[in-house]
Parts: C-alpha cells; sequence; structure tokens
C-alpha cells in the first residue's frame, strides 16, 4: 500500500503530536535550551543527545504500557506503574495534573511574551488570544489536537531545519567552545537527565489520549525512533543558534528569537510563526491532557476548561522566562521516579 497506508499516516499523527508537545515556548525560544544545555558549554550538546534517547525510551515503554495493557487514563497508568502503593498513586496523580496545568499557563505566559518582546502589544493581548483559541479547539477534543498538529508540526519542522541550515553558513565550527558559556558544566548529564524527566511529565499523558492510533510493537518503534531522531536534530538548530547571541543572553527572555532577529531578519516572521505555532501545539495537547486526566463528564470537562482559559491569562503576567527556571527543574526532579519505573518495567 506504500509509505501513506492508513497505518503509516497513523504513524506520523502520533509523531507530529509528540514533537508538537515537545518543541513549545520553552523549546522554540531557547529558554529551555539554555537552562539545561546551552550553559554548560560544549558538554551540553552531550547532554542534549542523552536526553533525547532518554525522551524516545519513554515514548517506547509507554506505548507498550498502553499497547499491552489497553490502558486509557492516568490512574489506569499508575496501576501499571505502581502496582501496590496505593497511597502513593493519588499523590503523584496530583502531581502530573498539576504540572500539565502549569505548563499549560507558561505556554500561555510565552505567546503574550512573544507579543511584547517582538511586536511591541502587551503580553496580555497575546496571552488572551491564545486562551480563547486554545479553548476553541479543547471543545473539539482529541481528534482536533491531532489535526492541528498534523498541519502544523511539518511547517514547524521545516522552518526550523531551514533556519538551521542558514546558520551553518560561516559557522565557527572548530571553535565553538570559545562561544559557550561555561558554568558547573559537570552537572550536564543531571541537567539532562531534568529535562527528558520533565518531559516525561508531560509527554505521558498526551501519549495515553493518541492510544486508538498504534495498533503493535512495530508501530511503537517506529514511532519511538523517528521522534527521538526529530528531537536531537531540532534541539540541535536552537543549541547552535543560541552561540550566536552577541549580548547578555540571561537578559533575554527569548533568546533563539533574539538571533533569527538580528541574523536572519528575512525568516523573522517565519521564526515568529514558528514560535506562535509551537506554543499552540504544546498549549492545546497539554491542554487536553489535563482535561481528560480531571474530568468525569462533558459538562465538567466544558466548565474547567473555561476557568482554565480565564486562569491562564491572568497567571501569564507573572513572566514567562521566570515560569521557566523555576518551574521545569522541580517538576524534573519530581519525574525521576517514573523514568525510573518505565526503564525496568518490562
Amino acid at each position: 500500500m506504500g509509505f501513506f497506508s492508513m497505518k503509516n499516516k497513523n504513524i506520523l499523527k502520533v509523531v507530529f503530536v509528540i514533537i508538537g508537545t515537545m518543541i513549545g515556548a520553552g523549546f522554540a525560544s531557547g529558554q529551555e535550551m539554555y537552562l539545561f544545555f546551552f550553559s554548560y558549554g560544549i558538554k551540553g550538546l552531550i547532554g542534549l543527545v542523552v536526553s533525547s534517547l532518554l525522551i524516545g525510551v519513554v515514548i517506547y515503554q509507554t506505548f507498550q504500557i498502553i499497547n499491552q495493557y489497553k490502558v486509557g487514563t492516568y490512574k489506569e497508568f499508575l496501576n501499571i506503574l505502581i502496582p501496590k502503593n496505593r497511597k502513593v498513586k493519588p499523590i503523584i496523580n496530583t502531581i502530573i495534573n498539576l504540572f500539565l496545568l502549569i505548563t499549560f499557563f507558561i505556554m500561555i505566559a510565552g505567546f503574550g511574551a512573544y507579543f511584547e518582546q517582538e511586536l511591541g502589544i502587551n503580553s496580555l493581548t497575546g496571552s488572551s488570544i491564545l486562551a480563547i483559541v486554545t479553548f476553541m479547539i479543547f471543545m473539539t477534543s482529541v481528534k482536533g489536537v491531532v489535526k492541528a498538529n498534523e498541519v502544523l508540526v511539518p511547517i514547524l519542522i521545516g522552518f526550523l531545519m531551514l533556519i538551521g541550515i542558514l546558520n551553518l553558513k560561516d559557522f565557527p565550527i572548530f571553535s565553538l567552545e570559545n562561544y559557550i558559556i561555561q558554568t558547573n558544566s559537570s552537572n550536564f548529564v543531571i541537567s539532562a537527565i531534568l529535562y527528558s524527566s520533565y518531559n516525561s511529565i508531560l509527554l505521558i499523558p498526551v501519549l495515553l489520549t493518541l492510544k486508538d492510533y498504534i495498533q503493535n510493537k512495530k508501530q511503537i518503534t517506529t514511532i519511538s525512533i523517528f521522534s527521538t531522531f526529530i528531537i536531537i536534530v531540532l534541539s540541535m538548530v536552537v543549541f547552535l543558534l543560541l552561540v550566536r547571541v552577541n549580548v547578555d543572553i540571561t537578559q533575554l527572555e527569548m533568546p533563539a528569537v533574539y538571533v533569527v532577529s538580528n541574523m536572519f531578519k528575512t525568516l523573522r516572521n517565519a521564526y515568529g510563526f514558528i514560535i506562535l505555532g509551537s506554543i499552540f501545539t504544546t498549549a492545546i495537547s497539554l491542554g487536553t491532557s489535563f482535561l481528560k486526566n480531571v474530568t468525569k463528564n462533558r459538562k465538567s470537562y466544558t466548565q474547567i476548561a473555561v476557568i482554565m482559559c480565564i486562569t491562564s491569562v491572568l497567571i501569564s503576567k507573572i513572566g514567562f522566562s521566570n515560569l521557566v527556571s523555576l518551574l521545569y527543574p522541580f517538576f524534573g526532579y519530581l519525574g525521576l521516579l517514573q523514568i525510573l519505573k518505565l526503564t525496568t518495567i518490562f
């Protein structure tokens, strides 16, 4: 039937949702890349690969559990992951839901931050626009999320790859180390594990919503390998963009955006689309996962969606980079147990 058979189309749909979840505001803006990898110098590149491989393992093992045990909710997933400890499971479930909600808030804040930094428009305006659009997608449930990722993610990947190729022109590859800040470089492995750990908290609930799109182990393997490869390539693109920052990078809300705006002016609008599209795809994936986890019927789903979207605009005033630097490492530690259990369950 060729590559574009129904099974392979489902594989692509799942991969696009995974990548759409991963390349959110923190990723595409360069804020995550700086915090977890770039600040460790050359060793950060090694950490980047280690982290991506761990994320690939999480994807593979999670889909194996979904396929073998036919789980569809995070509570059912925890029953497989931690079968005996009844007291711990409700706590973990609450933590996961809290993180999904907070990260949704971070996406809303990131959308507003882009409007303020690049367009000079009050951040509340940008945050309000995304809150309204995500609410509309939430009303379509999982199918709307898959469709949005299916359309947007290939375009986002294409634009990122184009910018990455242009960045390699006249790139100081042989003196790369001189261009990168190096602090606490011995901790780069811990940072890499934390990055994959907090991403596992985000990804697993999203993967559970995709259970109807996978049928067998071969599909799971293909999805895991393909997703890991794309994550590594896109991560390196953003990492190498940060080498071009010629001001105090710690003062930038969105360092990758700064580089594109100053070095590749003709692609400024294109990268703006990448940022906003990335934020949107992550926000709808995480928001839908949160709503699926905490609601029991359509009425409560709609009510909580309304409250969630309104609250996100108010919380966005805390600031995008502040939310990323404060919350992501904290939740990264909480996700370590989940990764350890996943890597030993089969």
